[in-house]
């Protein structure tokens, strides 16, 4: 509330909140540091390619003069952004990527932590979106306190839900189908209107379980066998519980464009990784359960690195999968000649578990609409599915 009358107060009186000055851009190694004169309102940062740069925002603060380059950053440059904004560019002498920013408490100090890359990596974190950084507010202060507190019950957190049933040879690695969307969320409809995501998802899922279950070589479960809707944190929650060895989530594909056509697999992007893993390194309460650790158990230094190898390792497996399926599948359906994709998608977040997202095709395009909706075609999307787990799990048994 402070926060925003103190906004108000500068709009009314024609003047911004802050009014300050970049005191200094300096570089040290991996890290960016900026101080302002005074506290800013917030900063966001995202990259360009061609050539590689990274761009930084920041709202409440005019251009100052001085830099100190370092590390993969070559130059700086500042100009005026708005009323009173400031866009400082880096150029970079070697692809880096920012995946961690935060104010100090005065908010006149922001720290980026930069990471070098390969320029593939670089190409897709920049198809991300800006990384947002806000300063705190304890910088300022109230001007008086009340005497009165409002207090309110917190509800008893929810049972888990029941865990689905799992079929097939107890020996066999589990592989968890989840069908997206479903309940009052129906996903994607077709341009006629005749067809719903939700629907296609749950019955290809279900002709996946089939296929892979006529193979013998693996066991399944599947997130929902009706139509019912699940929040996406307890999609591969389910599979974690369940202690999965391969997620696939599966979902039809939508555009604007009706002559978009053929499937996609989608693995968690680099960016997205290096936030869920500094947000698991930060948690209060580290109990989580990561490959077979208790973290609770472990300090900081050990569970942020035991984080990120685990991470690390899941997001090989992952795109190793990806490419597999792409390759089975591109005989039997439509596929996209560039297939694998990474996005930061919450489904995929299991740090600890192979996931990837298949887009099976696009249901805004009358031609993969149909595929999808035919028996032929879902039984080609399982084939396709059966096969690259199969190979999946034979070669992890190699490597043994």
């Amino acid at each position: 509330m402070l926060f925003l009358l103190a906004l108000l107060s500068g709009w009314l009186t024609g003047a911004p909140s802050w009014a300050g000055v970049v005191q200094q851009v300096r570089v040290q190694g991996d890290r960016v540091v900026v101080t302002f004169d005074t506290p800013v309102r917030d900063a966001s940062a995202f990259l360009l390619a061609g050539p590689q740069r990274i761009a930084l925002d920041i709202q409440g603060a005019t251009p100052g003069t001085k830099t100190l380059t370092g590390g993969a950053v070559s130059a700086i440059r500042q100009g005026a952004r708005g009323g009173d904004g400031t866009r400082i560019v880096f150029d970079l002498s070697r692809p880096a990527i920012v995946t961690e920013g935060s104010f100090g408490s005065d908010g006149r100090k922001l720290i980026l932590q930069l990471r070098t890359v390969d320029d593939a990596s670089f190409a897709r974190a920049a198809a991300e979106r800006r990384l947002s950084f806000l300063p705190p507010l304890t910088f300022l202060q109230p001007a008086r306190r009340h005497a009165y507190s409002v207090s309110m019950a917190i509800p008893a957190r929810l049972p888990a839900s029941a865990l689905p049933h799992v079929y097939g040879d107890a020996s066999r690695p589990l592989v968890v189908i989840d069908a997206g969307h479903g309940g009052h969320d129906p996903g994607a409809v077709s341009p006629s209107g005749a067809l719903r995501e939700k629907d296609l998802t749950l019955q290809t899922a279900l002709a996946i379980k089939d296929a892979l279950l006529a193979s013998g070589r693996v066991r399944v479960a599947l997130t929902r066998e009706d139509d019912r809707f699940l929040v996406l944190q307890e999609r591969y929650g389910i599979a974690r519980r369940l202690k999965a060895d391969l997620f696939i989530s599966v979902h039809c594909d939508s555009a604007g464009n009706e002559e978009a056509s053929g499937a996609t697999v989608y693995t968690l992007s680099e960016v997205a990784s290096d936030k869920e893993a500094a947000r698991l390194a930060a948690r209060e309460n580290k109990a989580d359960i990561i490959s077979g650790v208790d973290l609770g158990t472990q300090n900081a230094d050990i569970s942020s690195i035991l984080i990120d190898l685990t991470q690390r390792e899941t997001m090989n497996m992952s795109a190793s999968f990806a490419r597999l399926l792409g390759r089975e599948a591109q005989p039997l359906i439509p596929i996209k000649a560039n297939y694998h994709r990474m996005a930061s998608l919450m489904v995929l977040k299991a740090p600890d578990m192979p996931s990837v997202l298949f887009e099976t095709g696009y249901i805004s395009n009358t031609g993969d609409a149909e595929f999808l909706a035919s028996e032929e075609g879902r039984k080609k999307v399982a084939e396709s599915v059966r096969k690259a787990v199969e190979i999946h799990f034979a070669t992890r048994l190699a490597a043994r």
